[in-house]
């Protein structure tokens, strides 16, 4: 995998809790798994993946160790996200895993969706040491980028090491963080079935301090019949003066209730 920004900005995500969601861990296992010191010998290459469940296993019965230890699931808005920052934007991952992060990767479909990866595992030192964030720094010879995390604390870490560290909680927050920026489109499309409410909701729309409400009409690509025609209301700035693409769930809601849905400028 070429690692290299070229003229493009950095944009840095965590994994788990930003684009893979987890059930939650059993509390018997957490205990033994998320022990400070025997998690961070995982996390940091000292152990393998395996070497891990053993040793959680030497408390835990194999089988409910077996049970557990599943990929997750990747999270379909956040990844939609990704896609979107990846146009115009050098997009990695930089995850505290363990060794098999790269397989659950290729397993969930992730491993191409990234220009780069960085292991935890791999580099032998994990977030929210800010001697993490340095050597990716440098290996992708930049200054500074953006970094969004879960986690406050491995956010503030990133803030430390010179990066625009971002604590995302949540993919509503994940969207704002990347919106404000600017490293996905401000625009997004209000599509309506009908001309007579598209043009209502966009005076509505301006008469609130969104802009610019322009309202564009867009036929189906090969289809002459006038039934196949859309609407389509253009969103490009907030009335707060925060980029529309900020607020896409309020957005998304808004399309519904017109019959409607939403898309990106």
């Amino acid at each position: 995998m070429e690692r290299t920004t070229t003229l493009k900005p950095l944009l840095l995500l965590d994994l788990d809790g930003v684009l893979r969601a987890y059930e939650p861990t059993p509390p018997k296992i957490a205990e033994v798994a998320f022990a400070p010191s025997l998690l961070h010998r995982a996390v940091t290459g000292q152990i393998t993946d395996e070497q891990w469940h053993d040793e959680i296993a030497r408390t835990v019965p194999r089988h409910e160790v077996d049970s557990w230890a599943v990929v997750g699931s990747v999270m379909p808005e956040a990844l939609a996200l990704v896609r979107a920052a990846r146009r115009q934007c050098f997009v990695a991952l930089l995850s505290n895993a363990t060794t098999r992060l790269e397989s659950d990767l290729e397993l969930l479909g992730l491993d191409v969706e990234f220009d780069a990866v960085f292991n935890s595992a791999r580099l032998g030192v994990a977030k929210p040491d800010p001697a993490i964030y340095r050597r990716v720094l440098d290996e992708l010879g930049c200054e500074t980028g953006v970094f969004c995390d879960d986690s406050a604390e491995n956010a503030a870490a990133a803030c430390e090491a010179g990066l625009d560290g971002v604590h995302v909680p949540d993919t509503a927050a994940l969207r704002t963080a990347l919106a404000v920026r600017g490293l996905i489109p401000a625009t997004v499309l209000l599509i309506l079935p009908d001309r007579d409410e598209a043009e209502g909701l966009a005076e509505e729309l301006l008469a609130g301090g969104w802009g610019p409400c322009a309202v564009h009409r867009d036929m189906l690509a090969g289809e002459d019949d006038a039934e196949d025609v859309d609407w389509v209301v253009e969103l490009t700035t907030a009335p707060d003066g925060t980029p529309a693409s900020a607020h896409r769930g309020e957005l998304d809601d808004l399309a519904e209730r017109h019959d409607g849905f939403t898309g990106e400028g």
